[in-house]
């Protein structure tokens, strides 16, 4: 059986490491390497779109990264018990023609023993920014381990 360590049950250490994990997948832009983190017939409600297992998830992130240009992601572990972790988030990105924005969220997760997402569902709400009231502006991918978390950014 393969398995996406940390497994649940989690605890205070390994739901920050899961989180951060996420963050760092979602950060590499990478619809195919994303989409292995959760379940074959994974269940999502993102914003008002329900998806169902990898290839709607692939799809999805698909159509997102080509959208939300120069995408930067913190998440922030919020609780956690057993095999479930809520987070919130934030993210910046600028479409076309160049606006920027800020888009704000939650997430619940439910995680299988293996330590695959079969349950995630996001609330998510944007932001129009300037370009000048952006805050994440380390190169795109990882967020630099020394980069401020979204508490410390009062986010």
């Amino acid at each position: 059986m393969n398995t996406r360590p940390p497994l649940p049950p989690f605890n205070a250490e390994s739901a920050a490491q899961k989180v951060r994990l996420a963050e760092d997948g979602w950060n590499s832009r990478d619809p195919e390497k994303v989409s292995l983190a959760y379940t074959q017939d994974s269940q999502w409600r993102n914003r008002a779109e329900f998806l169902q297992g990898r290839t709607e998830i692939q799809a999805f992130l698909t159509r997102k990264w080509a959208k939300e240009l120069e995408y930067r992601l913190i998440k922030e572990l919020w609780a956690f018990s057993d095999n479930r972790i809520a987070v919130r988030f934030a993210y910046e990105w600028h479409d076309d023609s160049g606006q920027w924005y800020r888009a704000y969220g939650n997430e619940n997760w439910e995680f299988e023993e293996d330590g695959l997402m079969r349950r995630r569902i996001a609330s998510i709400n944007d932001l129009l920014i300037e370009e000048s009231e952006r805050k994440f502006h380390w190169p795109q991918g990882r967020r630099p381990d020394d980069h401020p978390c979204l508490s410390e950014l009062s986010l």
